[in-house]
């Protein structure tokens, strides 16, 4: 991909020149790129899934520069120089799930008031992370939102409930960014 600088002809440029060239704008550059191949055959099942949550991305981050306060936040990470708009971070955010790196089970003795440390990173922001405890039989022992620590990258929860018995509880780490991704991660004691 090229980048066409200070050339009257090619300015403000868009579009294919036969099967060779194409001409696109963002902001206020003129970039000449090779011309795309035509595909031969029909999508493969992932080429589809593929292109489906790329639609959802665009329909999500027109929504959301519509909303005042959510374009807002989205701009303040915009990069104008380099052509990144508050548009293109949300297509981004919408794309990326949160990620789980670690759940820190080391405070965690089942006493009300222990807690368990989680690390969660996303590439624009995380929303909420969610904790639920559950007893090897599957029965509910609590569940509640963790808060984010003064790092911004770790989260904290702190037990309400007295949990007696640990062999076998299962820990469930939920977390969700703004546009609503969901990723889960569980731990056995």
């Amino acid at each position: 991909m090229a980048e066409s600088k200070n050339n009257i002809i090619t300015h403000g440029l868009s579009g294919k020149v036969g099967d060779i060239i194409v001409f696109s704008q963002r902001g206020s550059k003129t970039i000449v790129s090779k011309a795309p191949k035509e595909r031969s055959g029909a999508p493969t099942e992932k080429q589809k899934q593929h292109i489906a949550r790329f639609q959802e991305a665009i329909i999500y981050a027109k929504v959301a520069i519509k909303d005042a306060a959510t374009k807002a936040m989205y701009q303040a990470n915009a990069d104008p120089q380099n052509n990144i708009s508050a548009y293109n971070i949300a297509v981004a955010d919408m794309l990326n799930a949160p990620k789980i790196e670690e759940i820190n089970l080391s405070l965690y003795t089942g006493k009300k008031g222990d807690s368990i440390g989680i690390k969660v990173i996303d590439d624009f922001k995380v929303a909420t992370v969610k904790v639920i405890i559950e007893n090897a039989d599957g029965t509910l022992v609590e569940e509640g939102n963790a808060k984010i620590s003064t790092n911004g990258l770790d989260w904290i929860y702190t037990a309400t409930a007295e949990n007696t018995d640990l062999a076998g509880d299962k820990i469930t780490i939920q977390a969700t960014d703004i546009p609503d991704n969901l990723t889960e991660k569980e731990q056995i004691l």
